[in-house]
């Protein structure tokens, strides 16, 4: 089976790496330093509970150096989507299955407008996970899981197949009934965590130990689950209270993969998480103000720069 990892950080390294293990014949696009070591040394995962390392690799920075492959998985930033998609076409060929482990629900509408809507399967992505140095992926918490499925909740002879690698590498997964589901439950808490953390510049600990930090959490997550049962999601009423227990149940130190980026100037993920909880309520005609407001206060780092702020915490898209 041949698979294409398109993003080889903190989620697509991890995975991949995991499906490398399980004996997929996996290419990685990555850049910088971290390809170089990639070619010379392979990839490691470091700092979980079942350190890894695969020393040789198929690794580059050029899309039409990876070949066509039976599966591409999309594990970039989201605002290096739509530029990464427009160089896949010598990657996905006509029997290619593209499956996004991005964050957000918006994601999938750049890879059905792509490619062709058919070849595009959803799905989920648990990990706590960073780049710790070039070629070294540090798992920071002992979940991993990845959930896939067809978007009409039908069974598939390619799901099947990709669930038998996923196994294989050791990876906790399933095929959802409800992919589109799977998805919304974790942009709940996702569009939360990264509101309050990086805003408040602070870990989940702090936030949910302070009243109207809480309340503040709960309300955000709120305004997302009545935007996705608008749109006809299956979220039952009381799921941003069940998110906020959840909150109660992780390591005081979790912060955001956004507010990570924030410390390190790098580009923010707001427009498709809050914002996108904004431009869907608009669809729908949902309020969000509390969605709108950490939109337009994020809105200037958008672009990365300026903080750097050395408050401690590991990161997480995993909930």
């Amino acid at each position: 089976m041949r698979i294409a990892v398109i993003g080889s950080g903190g989620v697509g390294g991890y995975f991949g790496a995991r499906l490398a293990m399980g004996g997929a014949d996996v290419r990685f696009l990555a850049r910088g330093e971290h390809l170089r070591t990639l070619r010379s040394d392979g990839i490691r995962v470091e700092g979980g509970p079942e350190p890894l390392h695969i020393p040789k690799v198929t690794a580059t920075d050029d899309p039409s150096g990876l070949g066509e492959v039976d599966y591409a998985l999309i594990a970039v930033k989201l605002w290096d989507t739509e530029a990464v998609l427009g160089r896949l076409a010598g990657v996905v060929g006509p029997d290619t299955t593209v499956i996004s482990f991005q964050n957000g629900v918006l994601k999938d509408d750049y890879l059905k407008q792509a490619f062709d809507p058919a070849q595009v399967m959803g799905g989920v992505g648990y990990v706590a996970t960073t780049i710790d140095r070039p070629g070294v992926i540090r798992q920071t918490g002992p979940m991993q899981r990845l959930l896939f499925g067809e978007f009409d909740g039908r069974s598939s002879v390619r799901g099947e197949a990709f669930l038998g690698a996923c196994l294989a590498g050791g990876i906790d997964a399933e095929l959802s009934r409800d992919i589109q589901l799977e998805i919304w439950r974790k942009f709940v808490f996702l569009v939360g965590l990264s509101a309050t953390t990086t805003t408040m510049r602070m870990p989940i600990g702090s936030i949910r130990a302070a009243p109207r930090g809480r309340a503040f959490l709960l309300d955000v997550m709120r305004e997302v689950v009545d935007v996705g049962r608008a749109l006809g999601v299956d979220l039952p009423p009381d799921f941003a209270e069940r998110r906020l227990s959840l909150a109660d149940e992780v390591s005081p130190d979790m912060t955001s993969s956004m507010h990570h980026d924030l410390q390190r100037r790098r580009p923010l993920e707001v427009r498709w998480l809050s914002g996108g909880v904004v431009r869907l309520g608009l669809k729908v005609g949902v309020a969000t103000p509390l969605n709108r407001a950490v939109a337009d206060i994020l809105s200037i780092h958008e672009l990365g720069g300026e903080p750097d702020d050395p408050s401690p915490g590991t990161h997480a898209d995993a909930a």
